[in-house]
């Protein structure tokens, strides 16, 4: 039996993981290994651990990482406390092969951890750009320390040989994400207001904004921005919380201000993949620069308004518009989103990033590798 130990740091992984982790647990050859950390495991994060156990998983290891703050030196000490943290898990319990996703700093700790005892490791989402944060050199590094490569796209994939990583180890496997569409039964519109205390019959934009780390000095400037846009839309809000990321402090506070003066807003820590799926599925748009704007809210042909850099340099399908960080370009993006011409135009559109079968290729590879030298040995593949 080969023993794949999945690396899950918070939500933002958590549900994208969920497909694969459902099929790896399902086979019969394959023994399941769930090493859970950082946001998971925070009280103002929603202490999301109990949420995995609540989907029948069993967490193998636990690691603390939570930075202390969410100053740069506190993220950089996050980084050490959690590389020594993956190293004693994965002694105690060792996997055959290490599973890791994106481009966390929690994410890149893991893998260092592993690099030293000959763990080979196996990346989702690689080869992608997010130009406007330090997580576009954490997954770029991830790569380079990984043994094989799912990747979402033939352009990613290309990224990656272009990387020096010989080609047969990298598997289009589209986003594994994407998966969960075809098995989670996402609710009506009566039944979200009735289960998130929304307005049954009142249009509302989902709105999830992270700290651009290149650019943390600025941040509350920028939701600063953003919430003035938003009152000005004269639009019902829906807020999810941000990542632990340098600056996310102020989100937060700036958030809680704002839905303490208006009686149609709301803000979740945690809605769970279920959850925010009904969220996109129900919502007249979306706005801010989440990752999950510009890969499964295509799916939903669901208009979303991206601010600024932090996904720079990613593909995108047609539903996303990109606009600046000012108050007038926000409120123009909103607009343009809202249009009934803008929303009709998306009647066609083909998400770009895959057709919902990612798990099985992801799981049938990590079946099928042999754990040898050929494995672990990497030469620089050369163009």
């Amino acid at each position: 039996m080969k023993t794949i130990g999945v690396v899950t740091v918070g939500r933002s992984d958590y549900g994208i993981y969920l497909p694969v982790m459902k099929l790896i647990k399902s086979q019969p050859d394959l023994s399941l290994r769930i090493f859970a950390g950082g946001m998971h495991l925070a009280p103002e994060f929603g202490c999301t651990a109990r949420a995995i156990e609540e989907d029948g998983f069993e967490i193998s290891e636990r690691v603390e990482i939570l930075p202390s703050s969410d100053t740069p030196a506190a993220v950089s000490e996050a980084m050490g406390l959690g590389t020594i943290g993956f190293a004693q898990a994965y002694t105690r319990q060792r996997p055959d092969v290490l599973l890791v996703l994106g481009d966390r700093f929690e994410m890149h700790s893991a893998v260092v951890a592993a690099l030293p005892l000959k763990i080979p490791v196996a990346h989702i989402h690689g080869g992608e750009l997010s130009e406007g944060a330090i997580d576009d050199a954490l997954r770029h590094s991830i790569t380079k320390m990984s043994h094989l490569h799912f990747v979402a796209t033939e352009t990613y994939g290309n990224r990656v040989i272009q990387m020096g990583e010989e080609p047969w180890r990298v598997v289009i496997s589209g986003a594994p994400a994407l998966d969960n569409l075809k098995t989670i039964e996402l609710p009506t519109r009566a039944q979200l207001a009735k289960d998130y205390d929304l307005w049954e019959e009142e249009s509302f934009l989902l709105v999830t904004y992270h700290p651009v780390t290149l650019e943390h000095e600025q941040t509350e400037e920028q939701m600063t921005a953003l919430l003035q846009a938003l009152g000005e839309s004269d639009m019902a809000v829906v807020f999810t919380y941000p990542n632990t990321d340098t600056g996310n402090r102020a989100i937060i506070q700036l958030i809680g201000e704002y839905v303490a003066g208006n009686s149609r807003a709301r803000t979740f820590v945690n809605l769970g993949t279920q959850g925010y799926f009904s969220m996109m599925k129900h919502a007249a748009a979306m706005v801010g620069n989440s990752s999950s704007g510009i890969i499964e809210a295509a799916s939903f042909r669901l208009p979303v308004v991206n601010i600024g850099n932090r996904q720079r340099g990613r593909l995108r399908a047609a539903n996303v518009i990109d606009v600046g960080y000012s108050r007038s370009e926000i409120v123009a993006g909103i607009g343009q989103a809202l249009a009934p011409d803008f929303r009709a135009r998306l009647d066609d559109l083909v998400n770009p990033y895959g057709d919902g079968h990612a798990a099985e290729r992801i799981v049938e590879t990590l079946r099928a590798v042999e754990l040898n030298d050929k494995l672990l040995l990497k030469y620089f593949h050369g163009i």
